[in-house]
């Protein structure tokens, strides 16, 4: 079932980041700025991080304009997950979320006599 396979992808996608995240944590301490920076300490860096906000900037977009069309509740979740971990996690999340509603609304959906 593909929503599973979501819930798996968004678990395992909060768990490999946060490990790396961790590693850094304990080794620099909690320094938000020197985090920051570091996204873009050098043009490798720079570029996969910028790929990456721009990715969750049109990730946003898209969601949001698609939770609307399919009453999608609870949308919201990806904002945090974004900025808690990334789009490693807040895609697979929509996704379930999507799954869940759109199963939610075609059981609900009076069926049509053919």
């Amino acid at each position: 079932m593909l929503k599973n396979f979501y819930l798996v992808c968004a678990i395992i996608g909060t768990i490999i980041p946060w490990l790396f995240f961790a590693h850094f944590f304990r080794t620099e301490g909690v320094n938000l700025s020197l985090f920051l920076s570091s996204l873009f300490a050098n043009g490798a860096a720079g570029g996969f991080s910028a790929d990456v906000l721009i990715s969750i900037l049109v990730f946003w977009v898209w969601s949001f304009t698609d939770a609307n069309r399919h009453h999608i509740s609870r949308w919201w979740l990806v904002l945090p997950a974004s900025f808690l971990v990334g789009l490693s996690l807040a895609l697979p999340l929509y996704l379930y979320l999507r799954e869940v509603g759109i199963s939610r609304a075609a059981t609900e959906q009076p069926e049509r006599a053919a």
